[in-house]
């Protein structure tokens, strides 16, 4: 290999770490919580159409472009924070594999997909991205630093996911559907907040402030209240649409107690993306229910 092909070879592996570090903070696994965006086609039956699933896959998009966006904006905030993160260290801004002036024209970049594809839709997706967008720049500028607030704020971006599904495919919305995604994002929310406490133990406070107004067993009970609540919001939800909707009570049931076996005994909550991947149990009940959902709807 002669001098030329080195320098081609060299550049070519350069420009493929790039891409690969800049695939890695965009944080591509994260997207799967904004499959909450294809609800409402799924409770609608409409998913299979072609003409309302093309809608919500490119509201899927929009959303997990604009999630990206925050996830970079965060990241550079925090920048000398995740540094001492035993987890967070790992990411390319804070492990210095991306510059902060590359991770800025990437997101810029991304930022202006996100509202391309929201407009392609309509207005009413185009504000609820942006009012996303908002919501996520507060959050990660001070509110995140306000007790309780965090823990709502990230509850309000997955009921944001749900009601930008439904503006997209023009899906109705009904108070049942809005609270019970509340109170699963609430609980996904406290979750996260509960393995941060456990991973960083001592360090919490310097990590993030938030967590000295925090205790594990406050957010055990604050669980417990949300998990009830959840519950009968489904059940509520179920038998007002379709009294054989009850049918999928047990797969809401097995699905909430799996996530908190998986919380107590193997430490887990900190990503749902990455229990929704790799938890088989998790994974199959998601695709019953959902399975569920539509024949029952559809055919009965």
């Amino acid at each position: 290999m002669n001098l030329e092909q080195q320098i081609v070879v060299s550049y070519t592996r350069s420009v493929l770490n790039t891409v690969v570090n800049v695939l890695q903070e965009m944080r591509l696994k994260q997207w799967t919580k904004n499959l909450l965006v294809f609800a409402s086609a799924i409770f609608a039956g409409e998913i299979l159409n072609p003409g309302i699933l093309l809608n919500a896959v490119i509201a899927f998009l929009s959303f997990s472009f604009m999630a990206s966006t925050i996830y970079i904006i965060n990241d550079i905030v925090d920048v000398e924070k995740d540094r001492l993160h035993p987890e967070k260290c790992s990411r390319p801004i804070a492990a210095g594999t991306i510059s902060v002036p590359l991770a800025v024209c990437v997101g810029f970049f991304i930022f202006c997909i996100a509202l391309t594809c929201a407009l392609f839709l309509n207005y009413y997706v185009l504000i609820a991205v942006l009012v996303y967008f908002i919501l996520n720049l507060s959050y990660s500028l001070y509110l995140k630093h306000v007790v309780i607030v965090d823990v709502m704020i990230i509850a309000a971006g997955f009921v944001l996911r749900a009601v930008t599904g439904a503006l997209a495919v023009g899906g109705m919305l009904t108070s049942w559907f809005i609270l019970c995604t509340l109170g699963l994002s609430l609980f996904l929310a406290l979750c996260k907040r509960r393995h941060e406490l456990v991973l960083l133990k001592n360090n919490s406070v310097s990590q993030r402030k938030v967590l000295s107004f925090y205790s594990i067993e406050l957010i055990d009970q604050l669980m417990s209240i949300i998990t009830a609540v959840l519950i009968m919001f489904y059940s509520m939800y179920a038998s007002s649409e379709n009294p054989m909707m009850m049918l999928t009570i047990p797969f809401v049931l097995y699905g909430v107690f799996r996530y908190y076996y998986l919380i107590h005994m193997k430490d887990a909550g900190g990503k749902p993306e990455e229990i929704l991947i790799n938890d088989r149990h998790i994974l199959l009940t998601v695709l019953l229910f959902s399975i569920s959902v539509v024949g029952i709807i559809k055919f009965l």
